[in-house]
């Protein structure tokens, strides 16, 4: 791994110049974007927001999902202080999910998940369940930290890392700020590479804006599930700070498939806010310039309008893929809205 990655290994002045290049034709749609039908929304709870859908077929034939969930009184900001995460199955993607039960849940002072557990992202590994996870100790973002949770059964019992098994870097490093939005790949050559979120907290506390930070994607290694994880010395693989205008991306899902590495994100300003982001990379490390992956809610349904604290209303945020015999099946996302006002489940088909 000795290469730089596409997007810090090009010139501000280039990648602006595609930038505009593309928008001036048109936003380019992947392969991937053309594929997707609604299917609607699942897993609408009356006294709670839902979030972070992550989807697994299980040995039972059933579709299990592990989401956050947090009290709809808490508001949208409920996630940051006060999420769970829970368990809900059904026979299928497209029918009505039942909840299970909570699995993992904030555990109080002295832990470093003790405010919120939330960004659940599941792997079936070794014939066991790896559950991913973000966790913070005292409700803020800059405690935010990548654990891990096993179980031998979709349905637990879970052993939680007493540790985070990803911490920040050193003060100024650009990453200093937390660790998040996991996503693991298993590696053709047998590795575990963990991508995950971060920011730098000067950029963090000095941004001004409705989008504070830079938040770029760097990627840690493994020779087991459990770790130790060892960060990539080019970290971040993905900066999209230099493109200008507080362009960002979030909430990745990498997946190996077709000979390559994918990805998605929630785009937040390359091409707008409310799209979601398509990128590949042959190693995993140098990533292609963004394609669309999917556009926002209203260019595949009509819903009512939004209630007035609904301020995220329109987009599909936290994309997440259910494989089915090594292909995305079907794509899982979360929404704003629904018979609730909170958010829910939003599910695609994936059509060969």
């Amino acid at each position: 791994m000795k290469r730089r990655t596409f997007i810090t290994g090009l010139g501000a002045s280039l990648l602006y110049g595609k930038l505009v290049a593309v928008a001036r034709s048109g936003d380019p749609v992947s392969a991937f974007g053309k594929h997707l039908q609604p299917v609607g929304r699942a897993l609408e709870m009356k006294d709670y927001y839902v979030w972070c859908n992550s989807p697994i077929e299980g040995p039972d034939g059933k579709i299990h999902v592990y989401f956050s969930r947090w009290p709809a009184a808490r508001g949208m900001g409920g996630w940051i202080n006060c999420s769970e995460i829970a368990h809900a199955v059904a026979p299928d993607p497209e029918s009505p999910f039942e909840f299970v039960q909570t699995i993992l849940s904030p555990r109080g002072p002295g832990y470093w998940d003790a405010t919120t557990c939330h960004n659940p992202h599941i792997q079936h590994l070794n014939n066991r369940y790896y559950l991913f996870y973000m966790g913070n100790s005292n409700g803020r973002t800059n405690t935010k930290r990548i654990g891990l949770a096993v179980a031998d059964s979709p349905y637990g019992p879970w052993s939680r890392s007493d540790q985070p098994i990803l911490e920040a870097g050193p003060a100024g490093a650009w990453d200093d700020h937390c660790t998040t939005n996991p996503s693991l790949v298993h590696h053709p050559n047998g590795e575990y590479w963990l991508y995950y979120k971060s920011w730098n907290t000067a950029e963090y506390e000095q941004a001004n804006g409705a989008i504070r930070g830079n938040r770029k994607y760097g990627l840690a290694v493994a020779q087991k599930p459990e770790g130790p994880y060892h960060k990539y010395p080019q970290n971040p693989l993905i900066d999209f700070s230099k493109l200008g205008n507080n362009k960002q991306l979030e909430d990745a899902f990498a997946w190996y498939g077709n000979g390559r590495f994918n990805m998605l994100a929630r785009d937040m300003g390359v091409y707008d806010q409310q799209s979601g982001l398509y990128m590949e990379a042959k190693d995993g490390l140098q990533w292609s310039f963004p394609s669309i992956a999917y556009y926002n809610v209203a260019h595949y349904i009509q819903e009512p309008p939004p209630a007035p604290h609904l301020k995220r209303y329109g987009r599909f945020e936290r994309p997440q893929l259910l494989m089915h015999k090594g292909k995305p099946a079907y794509l899982f996302t979360a929404a704003q809205g629904g018979q609730y006002m909170t958010a829910s489940a939003f599910i695609f088909r994936i059509k060969p």
